[in-house]
């Protein structure tokens, strides 16, 4: 009988992993202590070990400078891009372009992938899972943040194939927690997933008919999420130090560790409360040796006004994703909250307002994107009864660069996937050997302002006259949104072979 697949939530700060039994009942998979998430978090401590999760979180203020976190925020994105630059400023450990213009983390003196460092974290919650299940883990169904381009999902089956992971499929994040609420109801209802999770904001609107799922339309930002919550925290504190004291304490790595960890934990007890006391004794030393504590009240009013645009962008992007459905906020039926940061007041009264109605209860923010992922990995099983349709959309446009750099779109954005499209290119020189193409994701109207997932290369045309020569490329995206091309010459069938440069 072959292992169950697993469902897992592959987070930015937290990851999750579940289970589901023959009868449609899902179990969330336990690490040691009880808790269900797994911070996803590596590191490679003084003697050359290497850590994962919980034993990575512990050692993280002693090891700034060897411990990777967020780094889920940085997969597929451009080493140029402003999010990079961001990064850099604000972690302990070192980021440098790779050898092909890729992003590398440099930890315990070893340069690592963006995919090195997930597929450590993948690794760790199928070894959660074998030791709780009893038998080896070999697939799973993974999720992703509905916004995540094509480059960023082969990253992830890239991460699972380096552990000997295999993932049968990618879910967006949204309909895996549109699953968790409405896998055993007989509904017909109109909802609104908000996914504000550690590194990432998606809104997505899902139509559930039965056992339908149908995304209407989705949007979202991959570099807005609770990390930029705490980093507004972060600065407030440092700047009320610096005020009292003279002393700027974002030079120490150690030290921004410390206020780095507090500062979530207060951020966290402001959901509940309206005013925490911050406390970090001997964070540095002043003048003649003596030790400086940080003392200071947080109150929930200042975290709000430090945060109120943040919150402000989730809603510019709720406006849109609503209209785009072809719906008003009055007509959705639910609103279902997925990601930590729903759990700050400022949000659940702004959606109340937003949509007229307060946010559903009926999910776990933290657990259902899990749930919803095992469900469907159980789906997939032969034994199982248990079916769903998906029907989901591309995140962002997909086009070609035009000899001109003009873009043509071959994709559009919301537009249903699995999708295909063909388009007849023809040689523009004598003789011509290769048809190069560039593909790039995005809605700006320019190439440069989007994301190149790589540039295609179809070799041996036949020789010929400029023009006549045609070729008919097919490009087709799957239900994960991942994009394959083929090609073939029109006048006498031959497939053309290609190979692809992926580039940052």
């Amino acid at each position: 009988m072959k292992s169950p697949i697993i469902g897992i939530d592959l987070g930015t700060t937290n990851s999750c992993g579940a289970v589901s039994d023959e009868n449609g009942n899902v179990t969330l998979i336990p690490y040691r202590g009880g808790q269900f998430t797994v911070p996803s978090i590596f590191a490679i401590d003084d003697k050359g070990n290497d850590l994962v999760g919980y034993e990575a979180q512990r050692q993280w203020q002693l090891n700034p400078k060897n411990t990777v976190f967020g780094a889920k925020r940085l997969l597929g994105v451009n080493f140029e891009s402003e999010i990079v630059r961001e990064m850099i400023k604000r972690v302990g450990y070192e980021i440098k372009r790779g050898d092909a213009d890729d992003i590398t983390i440099v930890v315990g003196g070893k340069d690592l992938r963006l995919t090195d460092i997930s597929s450590r974290i993948l690794g760790k919650i199928r070894e959660v899972a074998s030791s709780y299940l009893g038998e080896d883990i070999k697939r799973a169904v993974v999720t992703v943040p509905a916004y995540y381009n094509d480059r960023q999902r082969q990253g992830v089956y890239e991460a699972g194939e380096l552990v000997g992971l295999e993932i049968v499929r990618i879910i967006n994040e949204p309909t895996a927690a549109a699953l968790a609420y409405g896998a055993r109801k007989n509904t017909n209802e109109s909802v609104a997933v908000y996914d504000l999770g550690g590194g990432t904001f998606d809104l997505s609107v899902i139509s559930i008919r039965d056992r339908v799922f149908e995304v209407r339309s989705t949007g979202g930002n991959i570099f807005l999420g609770g990390i930029d919550f705490d980093n507004a925290l972060i600065q407030y504190i440092l700047s009320d130090f610096n005020t009292q004291h003279g002393i700027d304490l974002a030079t120490d790595p150690i030290a921004m560790q410390r206020i780095r960890d507090m500062a979530e934990r207060v951020k966290v007890d402001l959901s509940a409360r309206h005013e925490v006391p911050l406390s970090v004794p001997f964070i540095t030393m002043a003048g003649g040796g003596k030790p400086l504590d940080l003392n200071m009240i947080v109150r929930r009013v200042d975290l709000e006004a430090l945060t109120a645009h943040l919150v402000d962008k989730t809603f510019d992007t709720c406006a849109r994703v609503i209209d785009e459905a072809g719906l008003k906020p009055s007509e959705i039926d639910q609103v279902l909250l997925v990601g930590g940061q729903t759990r700050m007041p400022l949000i659940q009264n702004r959606i109340a307002d937003f949509f007229g109605k307060v946010p559903s209860k009926s999910v776990h923010p933290d657990e259902a994107v899990a749930i919803g992922a095992a469900l469907y990995a159980w789906s997939l099983d032969d034994r199982s009864d248990l079916r769903f349709q998906l029907l989901d959309v591309l995140p962002m446009a997909i086009s070609i660069e035009k000899a001109d750099a003009t873009l043509h779109r071959l994709f559009g954005r919301n537009c249903s996937v699995p999708n295909q499209c063909q388009v007849t290119f023809t040689t523009h020189r004598d003789n011509q050997k290769d048809l190069v193409m560039r593909i790039v994701q995005g809605d700006a109207a320019t190439v440069h302002d989007n994301t190149l997932l790589g540039e295609f290369t179809f070799a041996d045309l036949r020789p010929g006259g400029a023009g006549s020569v045609r070729v008919e490329v097919v490009f087709t995206v799957s239900a994960e949104g991942i994009l394959s091309l083929t090609a073939k010459d029109l006048d006498t069938g031959t497939q053309m072979s290609h190979t692809v440069k992926i580039e940052s």
